[in-house]
């Protein structure tokens, strides 16, 4: 097999979900980033569901900023959908991407925001 970016995310991945789930009390924040936009949801895997979702594609509020600024804005609106549905704690599933730049970007405005993990 030979070892691409894909596959070596792939692996990564599986080892990170092997240990990181979420529950209803708290659901696991769920990062995917492409090349243009990036996706943050939160996750109850008991029940198979989404329960909040935030996303660039199509946020009026990011067309004029960076990606880096786009992912806070994202981290942001997660956050703010996520204490209005009650939820204040989650774990960070980074789905084997670096902690770093988009993702960090992400994660930090979360937090600020007032989600804990």
């Amino acid at each position: 097999m030979a070892f691409s970016k894909i596959n070596r995310r792939a692996k990564i991945k599986r080892r990170i979900r092997k240990r990181v789930t979420g529950t209803s009390k708290m659901p696991r924040l769920s990062v995917f980033r492409s090349n243009k936009q990036i996706y943050a949801q939160l996750i109850d895997d008991v029940a198979g569901k989404t329960l909040v979702s935030a996303s660039s594609y199509k946020n009026k509020a990011v067309e004029k900023v960076n990606k880096i600024e786009q992912a806070g804005v994202v981290g942001k609106e997660v956050a703010e959908k996520a204490i209005k549905a009650g939820i204040n704690n989650v774990v960070f599933d980074r789905n084997g991407y670096l902690y770093h730049g988009r993702v960090k970007s992400l994660a930090n405005s979360a937090r600020e925001a007032g989600l804990k993990f």
